[in-house]
């Protein structure tokens, strides 16, 4: 697949998944606040998106900044966010991660990768999310969808989530970084499934390799 093909893929998904929901992380990041970015994008781990958007209402009107966190009980915290998927462990991240903001960078979530490295609980899908929808600056974040649309369509070829980001990073065209999540998310979660994607309704399919698509519907 070469630059032009996805330029016409970008096009063709930025029209097709109007149709969709938007990710909760997307639909938390309207609020510009880097801390809300990164909080939800914990929350979403291994859970649903329906589950997290629930529970980051719920917490984000009691506390939506590190101050108001640390103010919180473990056990309030908890039943906030309940039922997201370990529960228990995200309240302590979570922590954690407001009171290193406050101690070590004056209570502003960094807007740096590698700072961001640093917070617990914190990898790289976490980190670009928040550069990019919590900072708007460059980054390209990697979750499975991404991962595995990107080498389904064969537009890389890799192994894991971090070689993936890198080869996007050497290839994908600078101007779509900060959407391309949210494209193959949105995509992803509707049409482009991990398991018999739905390929008969697939506005992309004549740009697609099909690779590593044993079954479709």
């Amino acid at each position: 697949m070469n630059e032009n093909s996805i330029r016409k893929v970008v096009e063709i998904l930025t029209e097709a998944i109007k149709q969709w929901e938007e990710p909760v992380v997307g639909v938390v990041a309207r609020k510009k606040d880097p801390y809300r970015v990164l909080i939800a994008t914990i929350l979403s781990l291994r859970t649903k998106d329906e589950t997290t958007t629930g529970a980051s209402h719920r917490l984000f009107a009691r506390a939506d900044n590190p101050v108001d966190i640390l103010k919180l009980e473990n056990e309030e915290i908890e039943k906030l966010i309940y039922p997201v998927g370990f529960y228990k462990n995200k309240t302590r991240t979570i922590k954690e991660i407001s009171r290193t903001i406050l101690d070590k960078y004056s209570g502003k979530v960094p807007d740096d990768i590698d700072e961001l490295l640093k917070l617990k609980g914190v990898g790289r899908k976490t980190a670009n999310l928040v550069v990019t929808l919590g900072y708007k600056k460059p980054g390209i974040c990697v979750d499975i969808h991404v991962h595995r649309i990107s080498n389904r369509l064969g537009y890389v070829n890799t192994r894991t989530p971090d070689e993936t980001e890198f080869a996007l990073r050497d290839r994908l065209p600078m101007e779509y970084w900060i959407t391309y999540n949210d494209l193959l998310v949105t995509f992803g979660q509707n049409l482009c499934r991990p398991i018999s994607p739905i390929c008969s309704r697939c506005p992309i399919y004549d740009h697609c390799d099909r690779h590593g698509v044993d079954k479709s519907r």
